[in-house]
């Protein structure tokens, strides 16, 4: 079941939290923000909740600012799989431009914080309006397919300890701090693997002086660390934001 939303009232908060703390909303054209932005709605999104069912039509458009965005597939037998993850560099709801309206995954919120959200007609009108607005979401989308692939490409050829270091690092750019909040059953249900397998992971990168871990709490002390000991997997997929997206990734 989806659960509720939790609109921010219009207060200081609201106006020190811009909609362009997404740095997708921040690289659209001028004339663009100036009739979307008005449209948007701050929402507080909690851990954990869900805000789209595989099938279901969106009715928003949803472009984080300090939360994280999880796409799952959930499987017949009850398992799990992460194929995306998505934070304030971009939208979760992309199928509203494209003319599908819904997926057949799961989005969930893997780390509280702030989203904006308007209404998908009205995105949609801004989206065949504007040329320019067009292509930044389709270089946008274009990045998002490359990182569903090569995730499912290091899921099924690469060690844990190298996906778990894809996985931090590709949260780590979605966040503004050093500090991420998920439990080792999260991580292992988003990366499809038992939680024994990410309890070593972990320890054998805490061990390295890479993260601290604890309680939930996951410190990382060393990104470049990381970053070596990664597969090719993470660095492709930053590459191709990169190219596609410059002034995205910059912000």
């Amino acid at each position: 079941m989806l659960a509720a939303h939790t609109p921010v009232p219009e207060t200081t908060l609201g106006r020190i939290h811009p909609p362009t703390l997404n740095n997708l909303l921040a690289s659209l054209p001028a004339d663009v923000q100036g009739r979307l932005l008005p449209e948007m709605e701050l929402v507080s999104l909690s851990l954990g909740q869900v805000l789209q069912e595989p099938g279901t039509k969106w009715r928003y458009g949803y472009f984080p600012t300090t939360c994280i965005l999880s796409k799952i597939y959930l499987l017949e037998t009850g398992a799990t799989a992460e194929i995306a993850v998505i934070g304030r560099e971009g939208m979760a709801s992309i199928c509203l431009l494209m003319g599908g309206d819904s997926m057949p995954n799961q989005t969930v919120v893997k780390s509280a914080g702030y989203a904006y959200r308007v209404k998908g007609s009205i995105l949609k009108e801004e989206f065949d309006r504007s040329p320019a607005s067009q292509i930044l979401f389709l270089r946008y989308t274009q990045a998002l397919l490359t990182q569903m692939a090569q995730t499912a490409v290091c899921n099924r050829h690469h060690t844990v300890d190298q996906q778990l270091c894809r996985w931090l690092l590709l949260n780590l750019d979605r966040i503004s701090t050093s500090e991420l909040i998920m439990t080792q059953e999260l991580i292992a249900s988003m990366l499809g693997v038992r939680r024994e397998g990410i309890t070593e992971a972990a320890g054998n990168l805490q061990d390295a002086g890479l993260i601290r871990y604890s309680r939930g709490h996951i410190h990382i002390l060393d990104r470049k660390g990381l970053e070596a000991r990664a597969c090719e997997c993470y660095a492709i997929v930053k590459r191709e934001f990169d190219r596609l997206l410059p002034n995205i990734t910059a912000a």
